[in-house]
């Protein structure tokens, strides 16, 4: 599943799943989960608010991670994608994501307008 880099502020970045995601991934009602970050595995809680229309993850190791391998989303940024690769019940990996999956801004080139002369 591809996921996206949410801050809540400075120091504070976290993992937006969707509510899509949440409704095809989570076993409703889990409280924790783990994911894999390169060689290091954490639990990290899912607040009740995951389950009510805020599907976002936070932990201060997995900020950390983010932020060290310059995944962090700033504020006023466009987020960055990751893949969230389901390895066994509640455990999730944390993957570059597919090609083609970037969220990012468009950006839409100025044209003046060509005036013709007769």
């Amino acid at each position: 599943m591809v996921v996206t880099t949410h801050s809540k502020g400075y120091g504070v970045t976290g993992l937006d799943v969707g509510s899509g995601n949440v409704a095809r991934y989570f076993a409703p009602g889990t409280h924790t989960i783990e994911l894999q970050l390169d060689h290091l595995q954490i639990e990290c809680e899912l607040a009740p608010e995951f389950w009510q229309g805020q599907p976002e993850i936070y932990d201060p190791r997995l900020c950390a991670w983010l932020e060290a391998k310059r995944f962090c989303a700033r504020p006023g940024h466009a987020p960055v994608s990751l893949s969230l690769i389901p390895e066994g019940n509640n455990s999730f990996r944390i993957g570059p994501a597919p090609p083609g999956s970037n969220h990012k801004a468009k950006v839409t080139p100025v044209t003046t307008p060509v005036h013709a002369s007769f």
